[in-house]
């Protein structure tokens, strides 16, 4: 009986320290496994980030561009009399205003959810700016007396929608520059 004790003890002071070993080993291992993963995720986000930040940005400059063509005394300048009375220029102005949306469209995509609505937001009430300006004015006026009220009233605004896009466009950029 005692050689069989004996032979068990030396199996368990072999088995013990072999066990910690392995134990050990196993530990370390999957600990320097799991950061060499980290770090290949932290590699990929860097990658994603020189790739992902210049197209937000150009995105954000892109829509900049937008308020700022769209804005009322920018298209005044760039939008000639078509003929058709004031209700022809506003139609112009109308179909300037869509085709910089649908110009500019794609960009929804690297911006958030938010500043996207406000620029919808800004184009909209450009389109009804013209548009309350459009009716105010008389019966039997001119392009030239059209696009003196759309100034008019223009100056007059505190602010418009372009205005509030534009702070959070701003706002948006420095969110993505960190």
């Amino acid at each position: 009986m005692s050689a069989w004790l004996t032979a068990i003890l030396e199996i368990i002071k072999l088995t013990i320290p072999a066990l910690i070993v392995f134990w050990t080993v196993n530990t370390l291992l999957r600990r320097f496994l799991e950061g060499q993963q980290q770090l290949k995720g932290l590699e990929v986000r860097e990658k994603q980030q020189q790739t992902t930040i210049p197209l937000k940005l150009q995105a954000l400059e892109r829509l900049s561009l937008f308020c700022e063509r769209i804005s009322v005394p920018n298209l005044l300048l760039r939008i000639n009399d078509p003929g058709g009375g004031p209700q022809g220029y506003k139609v112009a102005l109308m179909l300037a205003i869509q085709h910089e949306f649908e110009h500019n469209i794609t960009q929804q995509v690297y911006v958030s959810q938010q500043l996207w609505s406000i620029i919808k937001a800004a184009r909209d009430d450009t389109v009804s700016f013209i548009d309350v300006v459009s009716e105010k004015i008389e019966e039997g006026a001119s392009v030239a007396d059209f696009r003196q009220a759309l100034l008019s009233y223009h100056a007059g605004r505190e602010t418009s929608g372009l205005d509030t896009a534009l702070l959070a466009i701003k706002k948006e950029a420095a969110l993505v520059l960190g």
